[in-house]
């Protein structure tokens, strides 16, 4: 289920502001899962988002699931569509079935109406050219003119799940950009962010440096002791992680 104390709209606004590469730095220095989803290319350049994860399973076709599944507006894409709003990301397990449709326009048209922050999946969407009209970003692992129904289905909603082979369970940060989407737990993203900060601080220290000296960038970077100590002399700051 969400966390019952959800990230704040100020927090999703900060990590908007953040590069994926960069929040990937922060769960590598803590020592966690890059949590980077395999598959998940942008639909078209130039999309950001930050959002909670609303989650949603699909299972592979069987005749005696599709007479079990809940029908119409009760099916499991249905209901979880209706929980996005502009600051939740609808994020599909799709087993990595990267030709295999997870939806199209006329599914995805409700997102659109409800202003949904985005969608992300290691499958494939339908209608791409009609959902780069959407207004929301589209993160699939490819596209398709299959029909999906004939290979999965759609069946759990709000539980832990993979995709793209990274953990997300609901209410986590999801945050996307060209370079593609990092799932962030939500109760580390405050953790994250300070040391992408710090390190999106660092690194601009580095590349000035490197202009003055011309020098290769193994003398600072990867992180090391000289890169500390030029941070310190030009900043005046400690290194807090």
């Amino acid at each position: 289920m969400p966390d019952a104390n959800p990230i704040s709209s100020e927090t999703l606004e900060v990590l908007k502001t953040i590069p994926t590469q960069t929040l990937i730095d922060g769960l590598w220095v803590m020592g966690w899962p890059m949590s980077f989803i395999h598959g998940a290319k942008p639909l078209q350049p130039g999309q950001h988002m930050a959002g909670r994860a609303v989650t949603l399973r699909f299972v592979p076709h069987r005749p005696d699931l599709v007479a079990d599944k809940p029908k119409g507006s009760d099916s499991a894409e249905y209901v979880a569509i209706e929980l996005c709003g502009p600051e939740e990301i609808l994020v599909i397990d799709a087993m990595g079935w990267e030709y295999s449709s997870i939806g199209g326009d006329i599914k995805f048209l409700r997102m659109m109406q409800l202003k949904a922050g985005g969608l992300v999946t290691d499958g494939a969407a339908r209608d791409s050219n009609t959902l780069k009209s959407y207004g929301f970003p589209v993160y699939a692992a490819n596209t398709t003119a299959k029909q999906g129904p004939a290979e999965f289905w759609p069946w759990q909603v709000n539980d832990a799940i993979q995709c793209g082979g990274v953990l997300v369970r609901p209410g986590d940060a999801v945050v996307g950009d060209d370079d593609g989407v990092v799932v962030v737990a939500a109760s580390k993203v405050d953790e994250v962010i300070r040391i992408a900060h710090e390190r999106e601080e660092v690194e601009e220290v580095i590349k000035a440096q490197l202009e003055i000296e011309q020098c290769s960038p193994g003398k600072y970077y990867p992180f090391n002791d000289a890169t500390w100590k030029l941070f310190e002399e030009k900043t005046g700051k400690k290194r807090t992680g």
